[in-house]
């Protein structure tokens, strides 16, 4: 394998040499960074972010040391800033849902007045008169204009407004009583 890596940096392929680095070393990196950041896809994260480092400053290397401990060097320190960071120290990384802050005691009791509310206003609608029942239906539920409602009903369009207005009206005072 370091035959191969030598080789490279001797044509200079990059992207040969990135893919030989990557492949011999790069879930040893992913380990080292494990052990710091204690995190699975942060780490992979970082370990990424390690290598786009290592292939810009690939022209940097010299040679004086083994590249694994070039490379590792890179890590540690990317590491190391990273832990450093403001983004470490203020963004909380979780793998858990967001914890709500309303207890199931409370969204129980939503629920509960949210089906007395609705129930208070089917019994009001009911007890409309027909004429007046079914223009609301017509308009809320089915979502008709006017236009259609007046000839479903065969009734004039002024009528369907003044029928859903007088509705309204009827509706308000047996909810508010």
């Amino acid at each position: 394998m370091e035959e191969v890596i030598v080789k490279a940096f001797e044509t200079e392929d990059r992207e040969v040499l990135m893919d030989e680095i990557m492949s011999r070393y790069g879930q040893d990196i992913l380990r080292l960074v494990y052990s710091y950041v204690n995190n699975k896809e942060l780490a992979e994260d970082l370990t990424q972010d390690i290598f786009v480092k290592c292939y810009k400053s690939l022209h940097t290397y010299k040679g004086r040391s083994s590249l694994r401990t070039w490379l590792w060097r890179i890590a540690i320190n990317h590491c190391k800033d990273f832990l450093k960071s403001w983004y470490n120290k203020h963004v909380v990384i979780t793998e858990e849902q967001p914890i709500s802050h309303r207890t199931t005691k409370e969204m129980v009791e939503e629920v509960v007045i949210q089906k007395e509310e609705d129930d208070q206003l089917i019994a009001a609608l009911m007890a409309l008169p027909i004429k007046y029942r079914e223009v609301i239906y017509l308009f809320y539920y089915e979502e008709l204009l006017i236009k259609e409602i007046a000839v479903i009903t065969v009734a004039s369009v002024n009528t369907v407004k003044t029928r859903l207005r007088r509705a309204k009206e009827l509706l308000k005072e047996r909810l508010e009583a």
